[in-house]
């Protein structure tokens, strides 16, 4: 909403500067996103006229002025400007004036003949961005005047930023009610008198979907003058509320809406046939617009029209077929209240918008439709002429008003006030609010251009408004604080989070919807019963809630890669969906919490003291045992939709499944154009918190003995099939087992391999025998013989 201030002060004029003012009206809800001056500064400017045009002997483009300043002083002036004539009323800067752009005026010879000043153009003067020529004014401008004070320049253009439901502030009559209500300024809203009929003239009314408009007034106006000119002012007002000068008839519709806040639509009287009706749209009915679209209106617009055409999109739109012209000398005049539901989406559904519908849709004050009528009525009367018809008014059922109930003590206690019922009286007075107190309550019944009042809280909140929240005293909260309890046997998320980044990851934050080739990639989700899909997704890629987290990990690597940053190390923590129907699902999904991490690149940062080594599947099972540490983890080969065949492997806790890692499959690396594939885990977030609580054991103060083994065994045997079959039957004296050595080739046989293993042996109590020691490991070959067939490698 924009307007302009000088306006603004005409109904209400507070002790304020334009910045006091802006501020105010920002905190009290009607946020000012722009104040700025109609016009840059300049000085010495006057309305002058030019008395006498001679060409200039030594140029074939100037012309020597004689020009009256005003105060009987005439001034020769040198102008090349095209539109100079004798009679013209035009700004002249005096010598001395100092214009926009640092231009200063001084008393100068040009070609030979001495001007003193510049007639100037409204370029020139910084009010408009082009001009053809001389800024020519009207004909009884007066000489002499500054031209600031003659065009209003001193003046200012707020635009502000209205929430949805503060429509009644889309007219200068809202702000200035406003403005009243804070500042405790009295108004001086426009005394609209009715304007008595001088014909008989009259168009039948009827509301076919009283519903969608319960109130529609008309009058005929015949004999009116379409060409008469709109006179300055109420052009000057519309220009900077941000509409053009069309003609006087649109003009004082426009005119009449900004002030009121009531949008007015004009008719050819002669264009119409019969009585106008205010209904629905019929099946495939079509109407050409103002904007010369023509559309084709679904059933649930509404429509104005005749007895045989539609004529409007009501609320909305005119039509072309019924459009006022510079011929029209007999107009019907509309004026009607349309309920927001009938017009709020009915433009944007056929691409365009209007002043009209921006207002309707919100909600328009219907105790202001006959005022409406009334004031355009006068202003038509008076600068286009016509004899004027009586009102005709159709009426249905208007929305209600029920009062809504306010306790003093609730809004105190909401605001941290003490005010006291006199005081809120006070606040409802200045907004025109109509209110029984009862006792301390209040019973208020909101206003017919309030369609945001409808509860208590509502109230509370006109209250601080008024009140100002400058005002409010900020009171710090107080409370007892307790530290709350963090489980031994619980690790917080925040920890996890800090072990990664000291081991150089980087923590990212993806969407939970992602594009559903990702699913199918990653998740092997290629059907509509896997994928959970969005019923109104953002945006076309983001369709699907995500079962995995490794797409956001990969689109990520992708973007870094695109900046040339060749060692990546990411991680994210974040939910993935799922659909189930278990007793711990949500609507038929599992929401589980997942950690995920990649690592690309390099093993270390490049250094001079340390190779280039690339990062492998090990690097990466080392951070996940050290990020689940001190609990034992078991690798297991198998298959994931987006990891290689061959380089992947599932991770299991106590027995039970909690994530998978590997290399990414090479069939995706192709697709997402990837240099070299990525290393990839995805683990369960419950499980990386779970933390075994330490327990003490006893530390030997005896000696340990080290025994190494070296055994041979099928190729084909996993070291974690060996070791889960020695542990079965492990020595007690056997406190740990390790591989040390992997030998293949010359001296061993075919599909065999060579396994060296480090045995440690200790006690608490006593340094172990040699017979002892002889006898573990004895125990320990003969169970790799019995288990495995291995034999001892000579």
């Amino acid at each position: 909403m924009k307007f302009s201030e000088s306006w603004l002060r005409t109904l209400v004029d507070p002790k304020l500067t334009s910045e006091e003012l802006s501020h105010l009206l920002t905190m009290a809800g009607l946020e000012v996103e722009d104040l700025s001056p109609v016009a840059p500064p300049f000085n010495q400017v006057v309305v002058a006229q030019v008395l006498e045009v001679v060409k200039h002997p030594d140029a074939d483009r100037l012309n020597v002025c004689q020009v009256d300043i005003g105060h009987g002083v005439v001034q020769q002036i040198v102008c090349g400007a095209p539109n100079v004539a004798a009679g013209l009323k035009v700004p002249c800067a005096l010598p001395g004036a100092e214009l926009p752009g640092d231009f200063k005026i001084k008393i100068a010879k040009v070609r030979g003949i001495e001007s003193s000043g510049m007639l100037c153009s409204a370029k020139e003067l910084g009010i408009a961005e082009e001009a053809a020529g001389l800024l020519v004014l009207p004909a009884d401008a007066p000489v002499g005047q500054s031209i600031r004070h003659y065009l209003e320049l001193d003046d200012h253009v707020f635009e502000i930023k209205l929430t949805p439901n503060r429509a009644d502030c889309l007219s200068l009559q809202g702000i200035a009610r406003e403005v009243g209500a804070i500042t405790g300024s009295s108004t001086c809203l426009p005394l609209i008198g009715e304007v008595l009929p001088t014909t008989t003239e009259r168009r039948t009314v009827l509301l076919d979907a009283p519903e969608a408009c319960p109130l529609y007034c008309g009058r005929v106006i015949q004999g009116v003058d379409a060409k008469a000119v709109t006179p300055e002012w109420l052009r000057r007002r519309l220009e900077r509320s941000g509409i053009r000068s069309i003609s006087a008839l649109v003009d004082i519709t426009n005119y009449v809406m900004l002030e009121l806040g009531q949008p007015l639509h004009v008719f050819d009287n002669a264009k119409l046939d019969g009585a106008v009706h205010a209904r629905l749209a019929r099946p495939d009915e079509q109407l050409l617009l103002l904007n010369a679209q023509t559309v084709a209106v679904d059933r649930d617009i509404l429509l104005i029209s005749d007895d045989v055409k539609a004529l409007a999109m009501a609320g909305i739109m005119g039509g072309e077929e019924s459009a006022v012209t510079l011929e029209t000398t007999e107009l019907f005049l509309e004026s009607a209240f349309f309920a927001p539901k009938a017009i709020a989406g009915r433009a944007r559904r056929h691409g365009f918008s209007s002043d009209a519908s921006h207002r309707f849709e919100r909600g328009v004050d219907f105790g202001s439709t006959r005022r409406a009528i009334e004031r355009a009525t006068q202003l038509i009367v008076d600068l286009c002429g016509g004899q004027v018809g009586p009102v005709v008014q159709a009426q249905a059922d208007l929305p209600s008003r029920p009062a809504v109930r306010l306790r003093t003590a609730r809004a105190e206690k909401v605001l941290g006030l003490t005010l006291g019922s006199k005081r809120i009286a006070e606040l409802f007075t200045g907004l025109d609010l109509a209110f029984e107190q009862q006792g301390d309550d209040f019973l208020v019944t909101p206003p017919s251009w309030r369609f945001d009042m409808e509860i208590e809280e509502d109230l509370i909140e006109e209250i601080a408004r008024l009140y100002g929240y400058d005002n409010i005293p900020s009171q710090a909260p107080q409370g007892r604080l307790a530290m709350m309890r963090q489980p031994e046997a619980q690790r917080p998320v925040y920890r996890i989070r800090q072990m990664l980044a000291d081991r150089g990851y980087q923590e990212v934050v993806n969407f939970a919807f992602v594009e559903t080739d990702w699913e199918a990639d990653f998740a092997g989700k290629t059907t509509e019963n896997d994928l959970i899909r969005l019923a109104n997704p953002i945006a076309s890629q983001m369709a699907v809630m995500r079962s995995t987290l490794f797409g956001g990990l990969i689109a990520n690597l992708v973007t870094n890669l695109k900046r040339k940053q060749n060692r990546v190390r990411l991680f994210e923590v974040g939910r993935t969906f799922h659909r189930d129907t278990g007793d711990q699902a949500l609507a038929g999904f599992r929401q589980p919490w997942r950690l995920a991490g990649l690592a690309f690149g390099g093993a270390l940062p490049e250094s001079w003291g340390s190779g280039a080594r690339k990062v492998d599947f090990y690097d990466l099972k080392g951070e996940i045992e050290a990020l689940l540490a001190p609990a034992i983890l078991r690798f297991e080969a198998c298959s994931h939709p987006a990891l290689h065949p061959g380089r992947a492997a599932c991770i299991l806790l106590d027995g039970r499944e909690i994530g998978c890692l590997g290399e990414l499959h090479p069939e995706w690396m192709q697709k997402y154009e990837l240099t070299a594939a990525p290393l990839l885990f995805e683990l369960e977030l419950e499980a990386l918190k779970a933390a075994v609580v330490p327990a003490y054991i006893e530390v030997s103060r005896f000696p340990a003995v080290v025994r190494d083994l070296a055994v041979v065994v099928d190729r084909d045997l996993t070291l974690q099939a060996l070791f889960d079959g020695l542990k079965e039957g492990l020595p007690p004296l056997v406190k740990d087992l390790q591989l040390f050595d992997v030998y293949a080739g010359k001296g061993v046989p075919e599909n065999k391999k060579s396994l060296a293993l480090r045995i440690v042996m200790q006690d608490t109590q006593r340094t172990l025998l040699d017979s002892e020691v002889d006898a573990a490991v004895q125990q320990l070959i003969a169970n790799l013989e019995q288990q495995f067939s291995a034999q001892l490698r000579a």
